[in-house]
């Protein structure tokens, strides 16, 4: 099975094509708010690496957020045109699942603006603590290794290899039965930052 892999939800553009369990071709640049000018010269430039026609892919895969509302729409318009175009199976995957990949003790930061992030905290195929939208101020990193925008908290930035990390986490890849009805995932506050 051949499987385009997009993530546009972020700072990074990252477009990958897996075949069976093998990365065989990649991209992956710092692109924040870019995205769009750039996707689909990324999308061209995976295929023609990896010598394989666009019509021949059987699924694609979106990290379908949370992260930029621009973003996250960008990879999930184009999930939609191929899905219907080829057509081919559509999956999503949490954008934060993606970035910690299958690490131990691992938490994801990205900057959700006004001093807050969204966080999670995994330990390789197990969820310490679910996708969620928190104060910076209230994220006590402990010994986790920290990936994505780890300056929040006086570290430095690390997002890993995307392109890898979707192969990583492939267990995780969510089928959409109805890609007419695919929608991003945004976080809603937590509740904790009402207090």
């Amino acid at each position: 099975m051949l499987t385009l892999c997009i993530d546009t939800a972020y700072k990074y553009l990252t477009c990958a094509l897996i075949e069976d369990d093998n990365v065989i071709s990649s991209y992956s640049e710092p692109c924040f708010k870019r995205q769009s000018e750039e996707v689909f010269h990324a999308m061209e430039d995976v295929f023609k690496t990896a010598g394989v026609d666009k019509k021949a892919i059987d699924s694609i895969c979106i990290s379908s957020g949370p992260g930029s509302y621009t973003g996250v729409r960008i990879a999930m318009t184009i999930a939609k045109v191929i899905g219907q175009v080829l057509p081919c199976e559509v999956y999503t995957v949490s954008t934060l699942r993606l970035y910690a990949g299958n690490r131990s003790h691992c938490m994801v930061l990205m900057d959700a603006r006004a001093g807050r992030a969204y966080t999670a905290v995994y330990d390789k195929e197990k969820t310490i603590l679910s996708d969620t939208i928190l104060p910076v101020g209230e994220i006590a990193p402990e010994d986790h290794l920290l990936i994505g925008d780890a300056s929040l908290l006086g570290k430095e930035d690390d997002f890993g290899d995307i392109a890898q990390d979707f192969l990583a986490v492939k267990p995780y890849w969510k089928k959409i039965e109805d890609i007419a009805y695919l929608t991003p995932d945004y976080l809603k506050e937590s509740e904790s930052y009402y207090r």
